[in-house]
């Protein structure tokens, strides 16, 4: 049962992974901003996959990788990693956390919608319905939660749901790419450090560029904004992202992208009984209708 569901598997595990870095960050960017988290959790994340691949593979990088699939790699990450967080962070910033994440949530629409268009992947009836029933119940807990921001100005909404839709775009193309990268039975551990690898080097740069990283370097005066990042890092970047792949190795693109967005209903343990949120029966009925999903899923 295990072995026949890895990819489900791989893909709820990287949820959780999901939702303690959104934890973490959110700690991280209260106390020192948003613009510093992108490169320094890159940067940690790529140290630690240097030296887990050098553990594992007796070499830091896959060098042995053809050209193409290096190609491949570096595109997903910098459009997965760069590009799709510099556009969650400005819809953020313009929507507030409440309606960015429900824009967010189409992922495993466009996912699925771009695999059928690419690769011909089919789903069947059943399938549809489950994946369905996922992002409804994922819609109607988040409609059901209070925003976490203040409500960005009226002129400024529509530019936000475009960044929003911007980083489901790059995110759902980023699960394209990955997926043409690891045919062949490409370990996932070394897709994961070449991606991070070309997304730390593209906001680095960046940042040289635009004069900004030494201001980065003030943010570890204080330990706990440096220490939620570096734990943030480990969940996300980390680990979220190699599991990430493995799921999409091990399952279609519409099923695994769906799995890996449930990190909006895990939130919602952690907003009742450490955030002290009112959790409504809207809140309960939107995970409920998630989670019988998810049960489907493995079902068929």
């Amino acid at each position: 049962m295990l072995t026949a569901h890895q990819g489900e598997l791989a893909g709820i595990a990287t949820a959780c992974c999901w939702t303690a870095a959104y934890i973490l960050f959110t700690i991280a960017v209260r106390i020192a901003g948003p613009k510093w988290l992108n490169r320094w959790r890159l940067s940690v994340a790529f140290v630690l996959l240097l030296l887990v691949h050098w553990i594992v593979y007796r070499t830091p990088l896959p060098f042995g990788a053809d050209l193409g699939r290096w190609g491949w790699l570096t595109l997903s990450g910098v459009v997965g990693f760069a590009i799709s967080d510099a556009f969650l962070f400005r819809a953020l910033l313009h929507l507030g956390a409440h309606r960015t994440s429900l824009v967010t949530s189409l992922i495993p629409v466009m996912s699925g919608l771009l695999a059928w268009a690419i690769f011909g992947e089919r789903l069947t009836l059943a399938q549809v319905l489950s994946s369905g029933a996922i992002v409804a119940g994922i819609a109607v807990v988040i409609s059901a939660r209070p925003a976490s921001q203040e409500p960005a100005a009226r002129k400024g909404v529509a530019l936000g749901i475009m960044f929003a839709l911007g980083t489901v775009g790059a995110q759902s193309l980023r699960y394209i790419l990955s997926k043409q990268a690891l045919g062949g039975g490409f370990p996932v551990l070394s897709a994961n450090v070449v991606q991070i690898m070309a997304a730390t080097l593209a906001v680095w740069l960046a940042a040289l560029f635009g004069g900004r990283w030494k201001k980065d370097l003030n943010v570890f005066r204080n330990r706990k904004a440096a220490l939620s990042m570096i734990g943030g890092a480990i969940a996300g970047p980390f680990a979220g992202v190699t599991l990430s792949l493995v799921a999409l190795a091990k399952a279609q693109i519409g099923i695994a992208s769906t799995l890996m967005s449930l990190s909006p209903v895990l939130l919602l343990p952690f907003a009742y009984f450490v955030l002290k949120e009112k959790i409504g029966l809207r809140a309960v009925a939107g995970t409920a209708l998630a989670m019988g999903g998810v049960a489907c899923l493995f079902l068929i």
